[in-house]
């Protein structure tokens, strides 16, 4: 690999974008997970710097009029998510390929950032009710948040066609070997 490049993966919620990123990493490919920040508070098991950097509002805010941002978004009411110019830095000086796991909007602002440097994947539920379906399994969020995340999702959808590469994540082993396919050849380019 000549010079670090960045893979976007993004998604609605629940369509099993987390899922093929955590496959991408266990591979022996030099990426390493570019960690966001977000303005929400931690949920049960979930560590700072491991999974997100949880920042209070004013701090997230105060990030935000620093420039600190790659990009950042209002994901939902009061709760905001980003990427850090710091991260990408970071995993590039370790001579590594960056991979982010980000909503849509986010992730087509990246791309819109770095362009050839960087591969956008959209993760495609096979359906809105196979979505539903999932996130009612993970039974951590109640029927109104599922309701709220299946209208964004929606929202979502439409913005697939601005992606390098859509996945339609219907059978996961297929999904992760595809994704692996397409990771490989991007950075081996």
């Amino acid at each position: 690999m000549s010079e670090p490049k960045l893979i976007i993966v993004s998604a609605p919620s629940g369509a099993g974008k987390t899922t093929i990123v955590r496959h991408i990493l266990s591979l022996p490919i030099p990426v390493a997970f570019s960690v966001s920040a977000t303005s929400r508070l931690p949920r049960s098991g979930e560590l700072n710097g491991r999974d997100y950097y949880f920042l209070s509002p004013e701090e997230f805010k105060k990030k935000v009029e620093g420039n600190e941002f790659l990009e950042w978004e209002e994901v939902y009411h009061g709760t905001c998510y980003g990427t850090l110019k710091s991260e990408v830095d970071r995993i590039w000086q370790e001579g590594k390929s960056v991979i982010f796991d980000v909503d849509v909007v986010g992730g087509l602002n990246i791309k819109n950032i770095y362009g050839e440097k960087a591969l956008a994947i959209f993760v495609q539920p096979p359906s809105v009710e196979a979505l539903r379906s999932r996130l009612r399994g993970r039974s951590t969020e109640t029927e109104e948040k599922i309701n709220m995340r299946i209208s964004k999702a929606e929202y979502e959808l439409g913005f697939a066609n601005r992606f390098d590469y859509v996945l339609v994540n219907d059978q996961l082993e297929i999904a992760l070997d595809e994704a692996e396919t397409i990771v490989r050849a991007f950075l081996s380019r």
